[in-house]
């Protein structure tokens, strides 16, 4: 599948320390440690409505981490997926009368344009659940012929992962079975399937159902493919085991992270499947949570269409931490329009404050568990310095703060 081009990315003098990010399994802020190479899988989306802010926040938070690797001197191996079958998609195909397939092409499409606009670095592999079919049906044999998945005995030739064979379930979430079970629930899973061996039995194969596309399965069963299979194979075919950061909302830290490191460690008899698990938190609307069963989102096609510069886009996403439950409003969007007005007001002076405290500030701030608030008011501080015209002056400081919230927090000021 197409990933969308990449943004130039400016070189900064020196480079910056070592990336701590808060690690949900563990509880706690850890210290990335990646060989020459860092790798990250990041959960794409499932193409059935455009880019919402919700997902814009979750993105932009990870492209600071692919952006702090890059200024430390690592190459990425950044990955992404698209989940292009799944029952959602399907359900709005059949609500609108339209063909499932052309739906999500147009919504993967839409959303490459929305990234290329807000200026997030790609994945180098782009991988749709469609494309990668073969390789997951070899996976789910792989788990029968060890035993570790069955076919459920009512005809209907769903498969399922028995979770009562994979030592240190819930090891990535740190819920209780509970917990689990209420998740489990709410976010796509069966936990009171009939025939099942376990209530948190995972599907990893869907029988073909009449009047849904299938493909030949496991054990010659005609369907489709679970959700958490897809990502773990995706992962196991790109950046292998113990790739340094798995990504995406909270709402994926159970089930579906779970469950995807479930498959991988069984399928390779290795652990960990991640050596952290990052989590960016919900953007809300009014009061509640933006989400396509809510309808209550904000598209970034609908700001961009209405003239919103992506960068203040990006500036208002950013202005809260990554971690922060947070509202989107039409006044955070001034600010952050009136704030990308002043930051490039103050880069197009002949001269300006001091650039390396700036640039040693976003650095700090940003490898300090992507602290984006704390980076942007090192930039306010340096901004206003710079068009108060008071205290000491360098010629090329203006230029190497643009370089610098290019290249760290992507913010596009001007051609410096």
């Amino acid at each position: 599948m197409l990933s969308w081009p990449a943004p130039l990315l400016p070189t900064l003098p020196g480079t910056g320390p070592a990336l701590k990010v808060h690690d949900t399994a563990l509880g706690e802020v850890v210290t990335t440690s990646p060989d020459r190479t860092a790798r990250m899988y990041v959960c794409g989306i499932t193409p059935y409505d455009a880019t919402h802010l919700g997902h814009a926040a979750t993105y932009l938070a990870f492209d600071l981490i692919n952006r702090v690797w890059r200024d430390a001197g690592h190459a990425v191996h950044y990955v992404q997926n698209v989940t292009d079958i799944d029952d959602p998609l399907l359900e709005r195909a059949n609500r609108d009368g339209e063909d499932w397939v052309v739906l999500a092409m147009r919504e993967t499409a839409l959303f490459r344009e929305d990234m290329t606009a807000l200026r997030v670095l790609p994945p180098e592999d782009y991988v749709g659940a469609v494309e990668a079919i073969p390789r997951i049906v070899g996976y789910i044999e792989h788990l029968l012929d060890a035993g570790l998945a069955y076919v459920l005995d009512d005809g209907t030739g769903d498969v399922y992962h028995d979770i009562s064979q994979a030592p240190g379930f819930g090891g990535e979430s740190g819920y209780d079975e509970a917990t689990m079970l209420g998740f489990f629930a709410e976010r796509g899973g069966d936990p009171d399937r009939a025939g099942k061996r376990q209530p948190l039995d995972p599907m990893l194969w869907r029988g073909a159902r009449p009047d849904e596309p299938s493909w030949p399965g496991p054990r010659g069963i005609e369907g489709r493919p679970g959700w958490h299979i897809e990502c773990a194979a995706i992962a196991l075919d790109t950046v292998g085991m113990g790739f340094d950061v798995q990504g995406g909302g909270s709402d994926l830290v159970f089930p579906h992270h779970e469950y995807s490191a479930v498959h991988a460690e069984a399928l390779t008899a290795t652990k960990p499947f991640a050596r952290a698990y990052v989590h960016a938190a919900m953007i809300g609307l009014d009061g509640e949570k933006m989400s396509k069963s809510r309808g209550n989102l904000v598209f970034v096609s609908k700001l961009r269409g209405e003239g919103v510069d992506p960068m203040a886009i990006r500036l208002a996403l950013l202005s809260g931490h990554y971690r922060t439950d947070r509202a989107w409003t039409p006044a955070l969007l001034r600010q952050a329009q009136e704030r990308l007005g002043t930051w490039r007001r103050a880069v197009a002076q002949d001269t300006g404050a001091p650039a390396g405290p700036v640039l040693k500030g976003l650095r700090e701030r940003l490898t300090d568990d992507l602290d984006s608030p704390g980076a942007i008011a090192v930039v306010d501080a340096w901004a206003a310095a710079t068009l108060g015209g008071t205290g000491e002056r360098e010629d090329q400081a203006p230029a190497i703060v643009c370089d610098a919230v290019d290249a760290l927090l992507g913010v596009a000021l001007q051609d410096c």
